[in-house]
């Protein structure tokens, strides 16, 4: 079957996962077509050469620990006209030439506005639909009210009446829509890998920060000064004190995630399940203005994994490293597989279009 399959860039959750499922689909006998931009774009180019369409995408702006708003805004305005241009001639080229049979969004518009205008069945994989199809279990605090309604809306508003909805999840979370799906994370062949034969815990704690004006980050750690980090995300090799900076090396990052005492970071939910699943404690410093991250930041709390914090400071890194052992206890007891469990429900919703049995969108 041909499938058209679209990634955003913001963000390289989307694409490392996504990695995973096209991989799968071409060694199942599909015909792909990846419609992505940016990083993403040169992720997946790499990986499936001649398969990749190169769209334009929007990108947040960051400023000490949150989203710009008014810089993201101005960003994607200014960008505007030539990404429209440059993406309804790749709409125009699909529609003439290479109208896939089914179409698969990981939160991406590109791909889902195609299949709805030529009326292609369409299936959702992605982690951002808990916050609209699912039943949190934890209450909303009246200072992330105002977020929660704002994600809500946008996540509802940007791939709705899909005929299946696949959410993965590192927790538990009851779809309270229909032909909603959970599953569990879906995971890189390196992460399994390294886990089927796991290195000896070192003596450093990993920190990984997305957003790169967190200007006081390396200040702050200095004052932690019994423990050794290991920071990735901000693009440059130096030795701190007890800070040492790395640029990103996928080997290099899984090997010192997997061996770690611990995980310093935002709330990005790929990271965040690889940690658990490694059976690492996660300290996450969710951005602000990010539901989503702080959904999978107090759900680590929640669940006994770690904890949440509402900004990055020495004295919140230490009030975690103060409860580690009994973070470090909960999580050894997580278990999952995410991988086989969404190529099933991959393949079943393939079987379905085959079929004709899929049913109405909602």
């Amino acid at each position: 079957m041909k499938i058209l399959y679209g990634v955003p860039s913001e963000g390289m959750g989307h694409a490392t996962r996504s990695r995973v499922i096209i991989q799968h689909l071409i060694e199942s006998g599909h015909e792909v077509k990846v419609a992505t931009s940016d990083r993403a774009y040169d992720l997946l180019e790499k990986a499936f050469p001649g398969c990749c369409i190169r769209i334009e995408g929007f990108h947040l702006q960051y400023e000490q620990g949150g989203v710009d708003k008014s810089a993201s805004a101005a960003h994607i305005l200014a960008e505007a006209p030539e990404d429209i241009v440059a993406n309804v001639t790749e709409y125009i080229h699909l529609w003439k030439h290479d109208v896939p049979g089914t179409v698969i969004s990981d939160f991406e518009s590109f791909t889902y506005l195609f299949a709805k205008l030529r009326r292609i069945p369409l299936l959702s994989i992605d982690n951002m639909q808990v916050i609209n199809r699912c039943e949190l279990g934890f209450e909303i605090p009246d200072e992330e009210s105002t977020s929660y309604r704002i994600a809500k809306t946008a996540v509802k508003a940007k791939v709705p009446y899909c005929n299946r909805y696949l959410i993965s999840t590192f927790f538990d979370a009851p779809p309270v829509k229909p032909k909603t799906r959970m599953i569990p994370p879906i995971l890189r062949k390196i992460v399994i890998d390294t886990k089927a034969t796991p290195p000896p815990v070192g003596d450093h704690i990993l920190v990984y920060q997305t957003a790169s004006s967190q200007d006081d980050l390396i200040s702050e750690l200095h004052k932690v000064r019994d423990h050794r980090f290991i920071v990735y995300g901000l693009n440059r090799v130096e030795e701190s004190k007890n800070v040492t900076l790395r640029t990103f090396s996928e080997e290099g990052f899984i090997h010192e995630l997997a061996s770690a005492r611990a995980v310093i970071t935002n709330g990005g939910f790929s990271l965040i399940s690889e940690a658990v699943y490694l059976h690492r404690p996660v300290c996450s410093f969710p951005l602000g203005d990010q539901f989503e991250q702080y959904v999978n930041g107090a759900e680590i709390e929640k669940m006994g994994y770690g904890r949440r914090f509402s900004a990055f400071s020495s004295d919140a890194v230490k009030a975690f490293l103060y409860d580690l052992p009994r973070f470090a206890d909960a999580v050894k007891g997580y278990t999952q597989d995410g991988n086989v469990q969404t190529f099933h429900e991959v393949d079943e919703f393939l079987e379905d279009v085959e079929s004709g049995a899929l049913p109405d969108e909602d």
